[in-house]
């Protein structure tokens, strides 16, 4: 896979991003924070934001987010699932990569990133991907070096905030919120079942963005 694949696949993507909502409702979608950015603008992400709050947060453009979704899908599905990395290091991305990777056949990396994972051959760990994702592109930036040293691409969520160098493609979106990521995941698993013919566009996932959700442990109260 190259940067030069993931852009082509925007071309022949047409409005296919609808098919990936067709279990939500608008009302639910943007109730799950997934387009709410930062106060912060950078100038790598300015092109993917509507508008601004009058608090002064910036507010993605929903369309921008589902069709680059359904591209990332296309890209993803037509690749080795097995050789697919997925990557958080947040805690609030653990659930949904765990989601998505056990739904697609995806490798999961959550918590921390060790180095020498794609760099050194040597590492018991090691893995030779194809394409990584990335769930932040500043709490994951490890990962992205790695696979920028050996020529992989990368598909990251970014929020407003973010500067995307060495990032091949964007998906742009809330990279923040517990529920914002969940949904993400979910849009994304959805599309690349669709697009891998494991699931018709007609079909409902059985699992819900609830589902794709860390939980909270609340400590006990002594």
């Amino acid at each position: 896979m190259s940067r030069k694949k993931i852009d082509e696949e925007k071309d022949e993507s047409g409005s296919s991003e609808k098919l990936i909502v067709a279990q939500l409702s608008e009302k639910t979608l943007l109730a799950t924070g997934i387009r709410v950015g930062t106060l912060i603008k950078t100038k790598d992400m300015e092109k993917f934001i509507s508008k601004t709050r009058p608090d002064g947060l910036r507010i993605i453009d929903l369309e921008k987010i589902l069709s680059r979704i359904d591209i990332a899908a296309k890209a993803i599905a037509r690749s080795d699932i097995k050789r697919i990395v997925v990557c958080s290091a947040k805690e609030y991305g653990r659930t949904p990569v765990e989601m998505f990777c056990s739904l697609t056949g995806a490798i999961p990396i959550t918590g921390r990133f060790m180095p020498g994972t794609f760099t050194n051959p040597l590492y018991p760990e090691h893995i030779d991907p194809e394409l990584v994702i990335v769930a932040d592109p500043v709490v994951d930036s490890r990962a992205i070096d790695e696979a920028s040293k050996i020529g992989t691409p990368v598909i990251a969520i970014c929020d407003t905030d973010n500067v995307t160098s060495n990032i091949d493609f964007v998906i742009p979106g809330n990279n923040r919120g517990r529920k914002s990521l969940a949904t993400i995941f979910w849009l994304l698993t959805r599309s690349v079942l669709i697009h891998s013919g494991a699931l018709t566009p007609d079909q409902q996932l059985k699992y819900s963005i609830e589902d794709f959700e860390t939980k909270i442990v609340e400590e006990s109260v002594k």
